[in-house]
C-alpha cells in the first residue's frame, strides 16, 4: 500500500473533524442565540462535501486494508461524531502503517 493513500485519509481525518466541531459551535449561535444563520450554511455545506470526500478516502483505505465490514462502517460513521474522528484517526495510521512500510500486522486484541 502507498503512503499517499494513508496521508490523504489522515488529512481529511482531521479537517472533517475540525469542520463538524466549526459546525456544532454554529448551531449553538444559530438556535442557542439567534445569530449566525448565513454562516451556519455556509459551514454546514462545507462539511458536507469534505465528509463525502472523507468518505471516499477513508473507504479507499479500508479496502486497500482488508478490513471487516464492520470496522469500515466504524470508521466511516467516525466522521459525524464531534471528537470521534481524532481518536479513530490514530487507532487507523496504529493498524496501518505497517502495511505501509511492507510488514505484517499483529491482530490488536480487542
Amino acid at each position: 500500500m502507498k503512503s499517499s493513500v494513508l496521508t490523504r485519509y489522515r488529512v481529511m481525518a482531521y479537517v472533517t473533524a475540525v469542520m463538524l466541531l466549526v459546525l456544532c459551535g454554529c448551531m449553538v449561535a444559530k438556535y442557542g442565540f439567534d445569530t449566525g444563520e448565513d454562516v451556519t450554511f455556509a459551514v454546514s455545506q462545507t462539511h458536507g462535501v469534505l465528509y463525502i470526500i472523507y468518505l471516499i478516502f477513508a473507504f479507499d483505505l479500508g479496502s486497500k486494508a482488508k478490513w471487516s465490514f464492520g470496522k469500515l462502517l466504524w470508521v466511516l460513521l467516525s466522521g459525524t461524531i464531534p471528537f470521534a474522528a481524532f481518536f479513530v484517526e490514530r487507532k487507523v495510521v496504529a493498524e496501518v502503517k505497517p502495511l505501509v512500510s511492507g510488514v505484517q500486522p499483529v491482530p490488536a486484541k480487542a
